[in-house]
């Protein structure tokens, strides 16, 4: 992920302007943007390879066949857009610098549309607008003396917010206006927030599972941080919605209670996150986190049950809160748990997966730690060898031990715990486990 000299925060204000009818008609403009667009795109028809795996005894086989597809080629030229322009701003009664920020939406949308359709999430639907909501450019509103005023109608209509009483006055700064988001009932408002410069003293690689998220660092060891409660969040409200949806269908009046289930489990979830992410920043202020580029749509299989539990994780949205409280590398998920740190080899599964043991060194770890190792080796660019292993893995880790030794904890072969860091928050912190068959290879090495 690319790191930009500032950084973007965010602030909401409520406000009890009227601005329904200026909302409806962005809305219209919006979707007309983009129904004007869509007319005007040309459908190429190119040669795809689709690849699929065949089994052969033990060995996997990957074969591919050729398909032909037809690929959107958005219009972008000059000439376009200055008549797209000119057709929007025929029946438009607000100003007119409001059409340039719908074309930019616009534009935006259909991008994002056809990224995930060439890789085969979206279908050849035109996108439809159906939250109502304005962009305002920087041209389309003035801040002076800690007010800022949003023109509706040039010399007619006018919004006003003042942020001298806001509660956020404080960390804003020295910080320069961004884009503002108006909506029925807030207004949404961003601030670029430069940053110093920020030194990195280490690395921690982050596995995200179902129940946990662990990370490795040398400095720190294997680092667990409890994630039951946020499957907790989501099971709960799933099993209520349930009981709720079987009634609805009877009673449409239910209907309502049903998408407020489904608000308050997002709005938990959401308020868990920011709490784990702040706490996580805090803690290691000048690291690096690296986390798995992950797709959820890789992951489902024939299990109904296990297809639900991938669909309630919010791994990218811990990736992404943590973006702007830190700093943030992605990495390939490929074979991050079924690959040897120490040696490259095929790890073997054992005690219905928990455990994996190579096949080639004999390295024993637990799977989760395995995968936070090779995270953490594949941010720093280095490969997986014995040498490099002990050189960055080990040989850092075994003054900490020593010092745990001489304190009483030791070091155990079932990961114990450790709690020289303090908790996150009462339903489960970060705690400091003992890398399971971890030390066997150090004694090995050392000897």
């Amino acid at each position: 992920m690319q790191r930009s000299s500032y950084r973007i925060v965010s602030y909401k204000i409520r406000h009890d302007y009227n601005v329904g009818e200026f909302l409806n008609s962005y809305k219209h403009l919006l979707q007309k943007a983009i129904d004007d667009i869509w007319d005007n795109m040309e459908w190429v028809e190119k040669k795809q390879r689709n690849y699929y795996v065949i089994k052969r005894g033990k060995r996997k086989i990957r074969k591919h066949y050729y398909v032909k597809r037809l690929i959107p080629i958005i219009p972008k030229s000059r000439e376009f857009k200055r008549a797209l322009r000119s057709q929007l701003l025929e029946d438009w009664n607000y100003a007119s610098h409001y059409v340039d920020s719908a074309i930019k939406t616009a534009y935006s949308i259909l991008n994002s549309w056809r990224r995930n359709y060439i890789k085969g999430k979206r279908g050849r639907n035109k996108p439809v607008v159906k939250r109502k909501f304005v962009r305002v450019k920087e041209t389309l509103y003035r801040f002076r003396d800690g007010k800022i005023t949003i023109t509706i109608k040039p010399r007619q209509f006018y919004l006003e917010f003042d942020l001298s009483k806001a509660w956020f006055k404080n960390r804003i700064k020295g910080c320069d206006l961004g884009e503002l988001i108006l909506k029925e009932s807030e207004l949404i408002i961003t601030f670029r927030k430069p940053l110093g410069e920020e030194k990195v003293s280490e690395c921690i690689g982050w596995d995200l599972n179902l129940f946990s998220m662990d990370g490795f660092s040398p400095r720190y060891g294997w680092i667990r941080v409890d994630l039951r409660y946020l499957y907790h969040i989501h099971r709960v409200h799933e099993v209520k919605r349930r009981r709720v949806q079987s009634k609805a269908s009877k009673k449409s009046s239910l209907k309502t209670i049903v998408s407020k289930h489904g608000e308050r489990e997002k709005n938990r979830a959401r308020d868990y996150i920011h709490k784990l992410t702040t706490q996580l920043s805090k803690m290691f202020p000048n690291a690096v986190h690296g986390f798995e580029d992950l797709d959820k749509q890789g992951m489902r299989n024939r299990s109904k049950k296990h297809n639900r539990d991938v669909a309630k994780q919010n791994w990218k949205q811990i990736i992404q809160y943590m973006s702007y409280k830190s700093r943030v590398k992605l990495v390939d998920p490929k074979n991050t748990s079924s690959t040897c740190p120490a040696c490259g080899g095929r790890m073997m599964k054992l005690r219905g997966g928990q455990v994996v043991r190579c096949e080639k060194c004999g390295l024993t770890l637990d799977r989760q730690l395995c995968g936070a190792i090779n995270i953490y080796l594949k941010m720093c660019g280095f490969p997986p060898s014995p040498s490099t292993f002990y050189r960055v893995v080990i040989r850092k880790m075994i003054p900490q031990w020593k010092v745990r030794m001489r304190g009483g904890r030791g070091v155990t072969t079932n990961g114990g715990k450790d709690d020289d860091m303090p908790p996150m928050n009462p339903r489960g912190g970060p705690n400091l486990m003992n890398p399971q068959g971890l030390h066997r290879l150090t004694k090995a090495y050392v000897s």
